[in-house]
């Protein structure tokens, strides 16, 4: 089929739905912007509401007869490699708990990287689905978390043969890559399927000096976050799929279980036009990227006391395969303060947001949308920071376990403790006791204590001096963590 990467069918259909003077007695209820406050109005624009019109039914007919959505997802899947896409308004969030149903069900098995974001645990406790965990390939040195290697994999296959298939985070926020064939290859020599949350790698498939994309690499199902480094709005995904190992009414069937019946014409119209735009113009785009953050790379080099992370530190043996220039992560260790503190003095100063502030890291995001202006402004913030530092230094320490002192025990399955009778308990008393919540520092994300797990004195230890550092804790029941969620006494595993 010949494809026509000139169209965008939802953009088109808006167009074609205003000249006609559409008149919808349907959601929502603004119609058009009529109702809609005018104070409103006035911060978010008319257009914002003159493109939130109802899918079916308005955008499309009743019986989605122009194919709208469908023409939208069949150009998105060429432009990336894939055999079928799916458009998702709920975030990569959702995409990814649908591909794991798709794969696999409940009290089956799946091997699962350790450092999954949240929304990964979040599907197991949905599910009921049995982790297999996969460790991380740990930089002691940096205290940082790389995505687990083949071999991993290869070891957690043998020890559960019975597992459906494995799911693998690359690249993660840090910018770190797995060796994404190798892994897929280890799957497919048993017929099980890989599902990869490349919620980071949206802009992967467009230059060839980016790590390997998904698709190419032999993945059989991708989650992808446009909104993240694509030109889509914030909850914008997509998930692809190739093979014969997933069923494709099946992954569409789980989506349409998990998502929502309202969706926004909004988000389908950022991810088509992002993707016709990165069709067009997306090597021109990310080669300009790359450049200037490899400009911006080697002026932050020259700034004491702060040294940006590049392949040498994060790629070898035991470390990560590949790796993404663009998420331009530093080490500020040598200015004595930590990320959380850097980066909240960076925005009341200078009214820039960072992407991530960990104990010791802040990180800048580039993308295809930054120019000299934005990269000279987090210069001359840096330049400042470093002035400013003497000022900064009495941050509270993080005590960080050892990667050997990170891992507890699962005593129970996410899912059981999650919904089991619970109790809080003082932080001083919980060690020993299975956890019946997500304990997650974020950004970015990546839970320290999931449902199930035995706590123990390390990990709370260095969640407590987290949080007087500035860590955040969104998910805990008590996010200042005086208190902890933990499974009741007669419950599972106790």
């Amino acid at each position: 089929m010949a494809f026509d990467h000139e169209e965008a069918p939802v953009l088109d259909a808006l167009t074609e739905y205003h000249a006609a003077k559409e008149l919808g007695f349907t959601p929502p209820g603004h119609k058009q912007a009529r109702g809609a406050d005018p104070r409103a109005v006035a911060v978010l624009g008319e257009a914002v509401y003159a493109g939130d019109v109802l899918a079916s039914g308005g955008l499309d007919s009743r019986l989605t007869g122009g194919r709208v959505l469908e023409r939208a997802e069949a150009l998105m899947a060429d432009a990336v490699h894939a055999e079928h896409t799916f458009f998702s308004t709920c975030g990569s969030s959702l995409s990814v708990k649908a591909a794991m149903l798709a794969v696999t069900r409940p009290h089956r098995r799946l091997l699962v990287g350790r450092d999954a974001h949240k929304s990964v645990i979040a599907g197991l406790i949905l599910s009921g689905v049995c982790p297999v965990w996969v460790e991380p390939q740990w930089d002691a040195e940096r205290h940082l978390a790389h995505p687990p290697s083949a071999d991993a994999y290869e070891r957690a296959f043998a020890e559960h043969p019975e597992a459906d298939g494995a799911l693998v985070t690359s690249p993660t926020p840090y910018g770190a890559a797995a060796d994404l064939r190798a892994i897929a290859d280890v799957c497919h020599r048993r017929g099980k399927p890989l599902i990869v949350d490349e919620a980071w790698g949206a802009h992967l498939p467009f230059h060839d000096d980016l790590p390997s994309w998904a698709m190419d690499a032999g993945a059989d199902v991708c989650v992808t976050s446009v909104h993240k480094m694509g030109s889509g709005l914030e909850q914008g995904s997509v998930f692809h799929l190739q093979g014969d190992l997933v069923d494709p009414a099946e992954l569409a069937s789980r989506a349409d279980l998990l998502g929502t019946t309202s969706p926004s014409v909004l988000l389908y119209a950022g991810m088509d036009a992002w993707r016709r735009q990165m069709v067009q113009h997306g090597e021109e785009l990310m080669g300009r990227a790359l450049g200037l953050a490899r400009r911006v790379r080697e002026e932050i080099e020259s700034i004491d006391g702060i040294h940006v992370n590049d392949a040498d530190d994060f790629c070898g043996p035991g470390l990560a395969a590949d790796f993404d220039p663009l998420p331009s992560v530093m080490d500020i260790g040598a200015l004595g303060t930590t990320g959380y503190r850097a980066g909240d003095w960076i925005r009341e100063h200078h009214h820039i947001d960072l992407h991530l502030f960990d104990h010791r890291r802040i990180s800048a995001q580039f993308t295809h949308a930054d120019d000299t202006e934005t990269a000279d402004r987090l210069l001359t913030a840096l330049n400042d920071l470093v002035r400013h530092a003497d000022s900064l230094r009495d941050a509270p320490r993080v005590d960080v376990p050892s990667p050997e002192e990170l891992r507890m025990d699962q005593a129970a399955l996410p899912r059981d403790a999650y919904f089991d009778d619970h109790t809080d308990v003082p932080v001083e008393q919980a060690a020993g006791r299975i956890a019946a919540e997500m304990i997650t520092p974020y950004p970015p994300g990546i839970p320290a204590v999931l449902p199930g797990e035995r706590l123990t004195e390390p990990v709370l230890r260095y969640l407590v001096t987290g949080v007087r550092a500035g860590m955040n804790l969104p998910d805990a029941a008590d996010p200042g963590l005086k208190t902890v969620r933990v499974v009741a006494e007669h419950g599972t595993g106790n």
